[in-house]
């Protein structure tokens, strides 16, 4: 049994699991993975016996339990220095943070109208100028820490960090709905879905056979 377990849900359409299973990953920590269904009678009662909030993802280290994905970053980029999961550089970390939080609790638009969901390919969603102005601010951030603090690498801050962790869902849903970005955003989006742990989360939630008809446009 490894040190760290971390609980999430289907990863067709839990981004926030999707975000704390890549800091994981990022951390190059040996983890057990436990997936809870999400949605179906049984699954509040199974999430709180992992998670005190009722609600995934959280993570197990030892006696220790973080039940939030921004946290779990800041936990695993405090027990694992190595892993550089912010940047090295004070005031690029301040910006890291600063983006991240914005991801975590702006774009409300975004999210309710464009759901998550890696098994489907959407063409012709229209967009509100609400969600516009959401996919707007997304590109202005990504060309601003890349032109700033990318370095020439093909993240956000060079190598990849908890920001980019944040983002990658949002990649996910760009590519389902076929939203239009600019140059450089799409290069950003591209780099960071080709990214290996992207890739690997993506090939398992397209075999979940589990269907949630409310993420389904």
């Amino acid at each position: 049994m490894a040190d760290f377990t971390i609980y999430i849900g289907n990863k067709n359409y839990s981004s926030w699991s999707m975000r704390a299973w890549l800091m994981m990953k990022a951390s190059g920590a040996a983890f057990d993975e436990v997936l809870i269904p999400l949605y179906e009678p049984p699954s509040r009662d199974a999430i709180l016996r992992h998670s005190p909030s009722g609600k995934v993802p959280a993570l197990r280290h030892g006696a220790v339990t973080v039940w939030e994905s921004l946290a779990i970053g800041e936990y695993l980029a405090e027990r694992l220095p190595a892993a550089r999961l912010w940047p090295e550089d004070a005031g690029a970390r301040a910006v890291a943070r600063a983006v991240s939080a914005e991801m975590h609790a702006s774009f409300g638009a975004l999210r309710r109208h464009l759901p998550m969901n890696l098994r489907a390919s959407i063409s012709g969603r229209e967009l509100t100028p609400e969600v516009q102005a959401d996919i707007d601010r997304v590109a202005a951030l990504w060309r601003d820490c890349r032109q700033r603090f990318g370095g020439g690498g093909r993240c956000l801050f060079g190598h990849f960090t908890v920001a980019d962790a944040m983002y990658a869902p949002v990649v996910s849903r760009f590519r389902t709905y076929h939203v239009a970005l600019g140059d450089e955003a799409r290069a950003y989006a591209d780099a960071l879905w080709a990214y290996p742990a992207v890739q690997e989360w993506a090939a398992a939630a397209r075999t979940e056979s589990m269907v949630l008809k409310q993420f389904e446009v």
